[in-house]
Order: structure tokens, then C-alpha cells, then sequence
């Protein structure tokens, strides 16, 4: 398997071509430091068999402050050298991300300006940058050289310029952000090259990295996949001894590691053109690749290496299950983008809704202890709450059945394309753990001494709208297994068809666009699907919503139904408007189902309706607790 060949970087040789890239986690402190959470995530990539770990960026001056807990190379010497050293114990190589955001920053943490080639606003604060002097281009390059020198006697084994998504560098580089007449916009790769001749210059013989985006997607003044090719060969012969390809600017920062409506391998065309053009040293693929991908990509020779961050996110054993030969054991990362992209105003630390330890290795127990008293076990309901469930207690010694009312496993999340993968896998685990599934069991029968587990997750809630006789008002579920399952007919073939959405979610989004021009969407919000903004899905749900010709009625309560028309109120001017349609999809939120008799513990959305990650980590404690 190609993936699994040891890699020449440099002057040093990795174990094999998967990299863990970096990327934001809010593991550290108020400090800017790396931290004992840091070292404990990482190590446990290591030990998962990942060959190249490269670590969060690091900020390489203090003008730059892009978020909360963003480390800063002055302060993480011992954070390195402690990640190096636990990293290095199971043979990975570690490698150093530097930073810096630019004008991609904030300054609300510095409270101080932004640093930027040109005064480009930023595009979500709209925040104005300082058109850095002489001075500030001299500190800055510096700060890289210095970062360098702190990394590699920390331990690192190199290091890796960010010029991709982020990044004062790229800024540089691009027309879009440089607006100079200097010689610093004349030649756009000037502040660059500096940078890597530093770098270089203070690494010696240790391995320099370039992270590069190919392709801003704004190819009216961006850098575009025709010019990538020429960039990358100019800045190679500087001293680089890899490439990591990828894509996004300033305007299109979601592209870079987009969810589950864009395919696996988006930037492999490039990559491509990358390597042809940069030959001796190692180009690395990134874009949502799974195994398979990745391994026809270094086949096909588009790579010689594969960057899988998300994948490794969500099964930190990814490459040992590899190198086992279990890829069907791989826990399939989804690409929702829900709790490992967190850079958002939560604040929260990253995580994998199919593995919630991620994140947290230093908190969490261990699942998978052996109980000191096996139990024989009935978990009510097969969705994803009762499979995990019922996985980490048979896991642990258990005796487990599962008893499940309708035909199949999975519940809510089977239904949803992107999320079936990771049901898929819950079903092969519980079937190798042992665990016997009832289905279509309509009544409980529970022995005497079985430990009861309720996992029978929500129901629709009440309805915050009259319904007139005749009207045709249809539940979320009903509906999306018609529309994507071919199931049952609950509206009519043809008119015009309301749906309601008072959570902002993606369920109502991805109905509408699939149900297109005969949709109308009724939200509370501003814009269709608010609440897709912390997943990076916003932007493009919207675009998706435009080209399918679906009509959005915004800042609207839905107030009542009738036979062929619903009654809409402004939220904010108590202006009353009427729509016509033939029918209403409730898309409204959901209350758990009714607590049962007899059972000793809840998880997931019978507690209270939440998402997969809440179903994982429930059904995790309540299998510990038995």
C-alpha cells in the first residue's frame, strides 16, 4: 500500500505518507501556549500510526492574534518539545506550523491593528488593516526565522510556512489582498521567498514545509490552478523540501475544507499539476480524502503523500487499521464539520461527533475497560444513541441486546446521506461485538435482572400555528423520506410547497433544495440556514438554494395553515402576509419521546433532542455507568 511507504523529506525519512495536518483545536491556554491537552491529542495520532504530525500554526510575531487560544511561537518551546518527545516515542515525525493571519486576523484580543499587505477589509469583521511599513515586513520575516530556531531545539523536526488559508503570506502572493506599487507588490512573491530564505537559513538541514494555496477560487485577481504550478517552482528552488496543496483565499476561506456536499480529492487536479512541476520533493494532497482516495491518488502518482486531518480526527487508529489491514474498521469521518471546525464565536475545543474523546483525551475515561461485573443489558431504540450504547458495553463484558420498533437500524441519522456512513459502521461494530438485534419488536419483554437503557430518541413537538380543517401539514421525517427515499406520497406531486423552519438547520435546507423552485422556506433569521454558519455550509447553502430557485421568506412566523395558503408574520413589524401552497413541512424543533417504565438510564435524544455528537457521547456514559 502506497500510503504506508516510508516518505523522503529533506534529509529525513517519515515512516509513511500520511500527514496530520495542522489545524485549529482551542487546545491551549490564556498563555498561548501548547498545553498537556496538545501533547495528549497529538501523541495519540502517533500512536494511531500517522507517520507526519504537523501541529496547530504558530503565530511567529505578536501582531498577530487570531483567536482566543492561539499558540505563539515566543511562549511554545515547551510545548513543542513535550509534543516532539511524545510524538516521537511512537515513531512520527513532528513538524512545526508557523503563522501568521494577516489581515485575516482580529484584533480583539491584541487590541491592536491588523498587519496586511494592503488595506483589504476583513471580509467577516469588515475590519481594516495596517498597510504594513518596512519595519513591520523586516519583523515579521524575522519572527519566522526565530520561530524556526525556537521548533528545532524544542525537537520538532521541521517546520511548515503557511501560505494557504489564514495566511499574511499568501496575502502576499495574491492579487486580491495586494494592492502595492512597491517592490513588494511588484514582485508578489517577494515577501515569500524572504520568508522561506529565513526559514531556511535558521532550519539548516532540518525539513521545511510549504503549505500553498493553488487555486483562490477568485480568478478575477486571485492565484488561480494555471498560475500554481510557476508559484510553487519559484518558491521550491528557495530551499522547501515539500508541498502541500490546497485552496481558499480571503473571499472563499469554507473552500478549504468544505463539508460533505463537495466530493472527496477536490484539489488533486492541481496537485497534479503541482508535482509535475516541483520535481525531487514530496507534494501532498488535502481535500476531505478518505483511504481509498488517497491511496488511488499516490497510485496514479497525482501525490506523493496524503494530508487526512478529519479522517484522523474522527479514528485516531486510521493508519495502524491500515496497516492491519481493517480498513472496514475505520470510523468514517463524515465531513459534517460540526465539532472539528472551531473556529467560531462558541469557542469550543475540537472534537469528532463520531468520537467525542477526540479532543478530550485527557479528560475522558477509558471507555473500553472490562467491567468487574458483566450484566445482561437491553438498550431500547437502534439509533445511534443505542448503537454506541450498546458497541462500548458489550466492549466492556456486557451481555447487550438491542430492541428497535421499526425495520431497520440507525434512526434519524440513517435517513441523512452524509451521516449512513457512520451508521453503517456503528451496525458492522455492534454485529462483531456480539450484541443481538430485535427489530420491528413492538413490545418490551425484559428479564428479570436486565439492566434497561432508553435510546428512543425524539418525537415532532407542538405545533406553534393554528391548522385549519382540510390543510395538509406534513412532519419533517415524512417528508424527507419521500423526497430522498421515494417512501409514501404525504404532499402533492405538484404546487407550491411551504417549509418551515424555525431551527436554521441544514434538514430544511437540503429538503428545499431537493423539492427546488416549488420550495418556499420560511425562516425567523435574516438568512436561510443560520445556523450552517458555524460549519462553513452558509455561504454555499444559500448559493445552492439560489441556482435550485427556491423562494426564501425571511424575518417570518409561520402563523397559521390553511387549504391553500399559510398565514406568515413579520417578526419585527408584526405585518401579516399570506402564501399560497398545497402544503407545509413542519421542520420545527422536536421534544423527546415519553420516559418508559422500568429502565435505569437515558441517552440521547429521549434526554433532549441534540445531534449525533450528543447520541455518541450518552451512549458512551451510560454504558460506563452500568
Amino acid at each position: 500500500m502506497r500510503l504506508l511507504e516510508p516518505l523522503q523529506l529533506g534529509t529525513a525519512t517519515a515512516r509513511n505518507r500520511v500527514m496530520f495536518g495542522p489545524h485549529v483545536t482551542n487546545l491551549g491556554d490564556h498563555l498561548r501556549r501548547f498545553t498537556p491537552r496538545h501533547t495528549a491529542y497529538y501523541e495519540r495520532r502517533a500512536n494511531g500510526g500517522c507517520g507526519i504530525i504537523v501541529t496547530e500554526g504558530a503565530s511567529v510575531h505578536a501582531s498577530d492574534w487570531p483567536y482566543e487560544r492561539a499558540p505563539l511561537a515566543s511562549e511554545c518551546a515547551d510545548g513543542w518539545a513535550a509534543i516532539a518527545a511524545a510524538c516521537h516515542a511512537h515513531g512520527a515525525m513532528v513538524i512545526a506550523g508557523l503563522d501568521h493571519a494577516g489581515g485575516q486576523g482580529s484584533s480583539a484580543y491584541s487590541q491592536r491593528e491588523l498587519w496586511a499587505p494592503s488595506r483589504v477589509p476583513e471580509v467577516n469583521a469588515r475590519e481594516v488593516p495596517k498597510w504594513m511599513e518596512a519595519d513591520d515586513i523586516a519583523a515579521v520575516v524575522e519572527g519566522f526565522a526565530d520561530a524556526t530556531s525556537i521548533a528545532l531545539a524544542a525537537g520538532c523536526d521541521g517546520v511548515e510556512i503557511n501560505a494557504g488559508q489564514h495566511s499574511l503570506v499568501r496575502q502576499y502572493m495574491s492579487g486580491l489582498t495586494n494592492h502595492r506599487g512597491d517592490e513588494w507588490g511588484q514582485d508578489r512573491l517577494l515577501f515569500a521567498k524572504q520568508v522561506i530564505r529565513a526559514v531556511r537559513a535558521a532550519a539548516g538541514t532540518a525539513v521545511v514545509g510549504l503549505r500553498l494555496s493553488c487555486d483562490e477560487l477568485a480568478p478575477w485577481a486571485g492565484i488561480t490552478p494555471e498560475m500554481a504550478p510557476g508559484i510553487a517552482a519559484e518558491l521550491v528552488a528557495e530551499g522547501i523540501d515539500y508541498v502541500v496543496v490546497v485552496r481558499g483565499s480571503i473571499f472563499s476561506v469554507e473552500k478549504t475544507r468544505p463539508d460533505f456536499h463537495e466530493a472527496p480529492g477536490f484539489n488533486l487536479s492541481v496537485c497534479q499539476s503541482v508535482r509535475g512541476a516541483v520535481q525531487g520533493i514530496a507534494v501532498f494532497a488535502q481535500g476531505s480524502l478518505d483511504a481509498p482516495t488517497a491511496e488511488w491518488a499516490l497510485t496514479e502518482h497525482y501525490a506523493d503523500g496524503a494530508e487526512i486531518t478529519r479522517g484522523q480526527i474522527a479514528d485516531a487508529d486510521f493508519t495502524q487499521k491500515l496497516a492491519d489491514k481493517l480498513i472496514h474498521r475505520i470510523r468514517p469521518c463524515i465531513r459534517c464539520n460540526q465539532t472539528c471546525q472551531v473556529r467560531d464565536g462558541r469557542n469550543p475545543i475540537v472534537t469528532c461527533v463520531g468520537d467525542p474523546t477526540s479532543g478530550h483525551e485527557t479528560d475522558d475515561p477509558n471507555w473500553f475497560a472490562v467491567s468487574p461485573r458483566p450484566r445482561d443489558v437491553v438498550v431500547l431504540g437502534g439509533g445511534v444513541a443505542g448503537l454506541e450504547t450498546a458497541r462500548i458495553a458489550a466492549r466492556r463484558g456486557h451481555h447487550v441486546r438491542i430492541v428497535e420498533q421499526s425495520d431497520h437500524l440507525g434512526g434519524v441519522a440513517a435517513l441523512l446521506p452524509h451521516a449512513r456512513p457512520l451508521v453503517e459502521w456503528l451496525m458492522h461494530e455492534v454485529e462483531d461485538a456480539g450484541v443481538l438485534v430485535q427489530l420491528n419488536a413492538h413490545r418490551v419483554d425484559s428479564a428479570e435482572g436486565e439492566v434497561v437503557v432508553q435510546c428512543t430518541g425524539a418525537a415532532p413537538g407542538p405545533q406553534p400555528f393554528h391548522v385549519a380543517p382540510g390543510a395538509v401539514v406534513v412532519d419533517v421525517l415524512d417528508a424527507w423520506r419521500s423526497v430522498f427515499h421515494g417512501v409514501g406520497e404525504p404532499f402533492p406531486a405538484t404546487g407550491t410547497v411551504v417549509l418551515f423552519d424555525p431551527i436554521g438547520g441544514p434538514i430544511a435546507v437540503a429538503l428545499a433544495e431537493q423539492i427546488g423552485d416549488r420550495a418556499v422556506l420560511v425562516t425567523q433569521d435574516q438568512i436561510a440556514g443560520n445556523e450552517l454558519s458555524r460549519t462553513g455550509d452558509l455561504a454555499p447553502a444559500n448559493t445552492r438554494l439560489a441556482q435550485r430557485g427556491v423562494r426564501i421568506e425571511r424575518r417570518a412566523l409561520l402563523r397559521s395553515v390553511s387549504a391553500g395558503s399559510v398565514e406568515l408574520e413579520d417578526r419585527f413589524s408584526g405585518e401579516r402576509r399570506n402564501v399560497e401552497c398545497v402544503a407545509v413541512i413542519d421542520c420545527g424543533f422536536r421534544i423527546p419521546t415519553p420516559s418508559m417504565e422500568h429502565t435505569h438510564q437515558s441517552a440521547g435524544d429521549c434526554v433532549a433532542p441534540r445531534t449525533i455528537l450528543e447520541a455518541v457521547l450518552e451512549g458512551r456514559r451510560a454504558a460506563l455507568d452500568l
